[in-house]
């Protein structure tokens, strides 16, 4: 079970930069307005140009700023006692949206932290899903155990949390983003989710097949060991009966 579940989640995660690359490849283009507010030294050109696009594109239509900060570090100890570390992270996010337009979303990583967050205005807290993008769109991407570069891997994860904010605050528009490539992300979770059903339901007949192979094999044994038995007992008797 454990097994299958891992094989579905490098599934996604292949899909998902896939779908991540071709869409930076075709789509990037120039923006004037940069809101990448750093990049850790890990964001990709073509990523950081088409995540100015959309960025530009949903303050245009929506006046939304949608911004990135990404970090290799911010500093935090990550030796601290967990409820120190969360009181830095809170103290660090609030200086992050201090100075921030409003109304402002921002997708905010610390590699070394193995810190992701989405920060948003109060106004807009109902719209994006913060856990649903975080879990689907970037966390995936970061933790994959693959071949990728780690510069690979976090521009992925960043231009796939960035495109589906944008997806998400021209949706309760209901406005359509030029620049939007959501579409691809949701077809590769979609298929993720059924290859994950299949696998499951695949691994929860093979387990009930092995537990009834083990349930013969155990009773076979069983059976040939009470015959062994009731054979030696009656080699007994009779070499009793006989010297009798």
């Amino acid at each position: 079970m454990h097994t299958t579940a891992i094989k579905g989640k490098e599934l996604k995660i292949k899909l998902l930069y896939l779908f991540t690359i071709l869409a930076l490849t075709l789509n990037a283009s120039t923006a004037k307005v940069n809101y990448v507010l750093n990049t850790g030294g890990l964001i990709d050109e073509r990523a950081h140009i088409k995540i100015n696009e959309i960025g530009a594109e949903v303050k245009e239509k929506l006046n939304i700023n949608i911004y990135l900060d990404v970090k290799g570090d911010n500093g935090i100890n990550i030796d601290l006692p967990m409820r120190e570390k969360i009181k830095l992270m809170k103290v660090a996010e609030s200086t992050l949206v201090k100075n921030l337009k409003k109304p402002y979303v921002v997708l905010t990583l610390a590699l070394d932290q193995k810190y992701s967050n989405i920060l948003m205005s109060e106004e807009l807290k109902s719209i994006v899903d913060r856990d649903d993008i975080l879990d689907d769109y970037v966390i995936p991407l970061l933790a994959a155990k693959d071949k990728n570069t780690l510069m690979s891997k976090v521009s992925a994860a960043s231009f796939n949390g960035y495109a589906q904010i944008g997806d998400s605050l021209a949706s309760s528009k209901n406005i359509e983003l030029v620049s939007s490539v959501g579409s691809e992300g949701k077809t590769a979770s979609t298929i993720w989710r059924i290859f994950m059903y299949t696998m499951v339901l695949i691994g929860i007949v093979s387990y009930f097949f092995i537990i009834l192979k083990e349930k013969k094999y155990k009773k076979e044994f069983y059976r040939r060991k009470d015959e062994e038995k009731k054979k030696a007992e009656k080699e007994i008797e009779d070499k009793k009966a006989d010297n009798e």
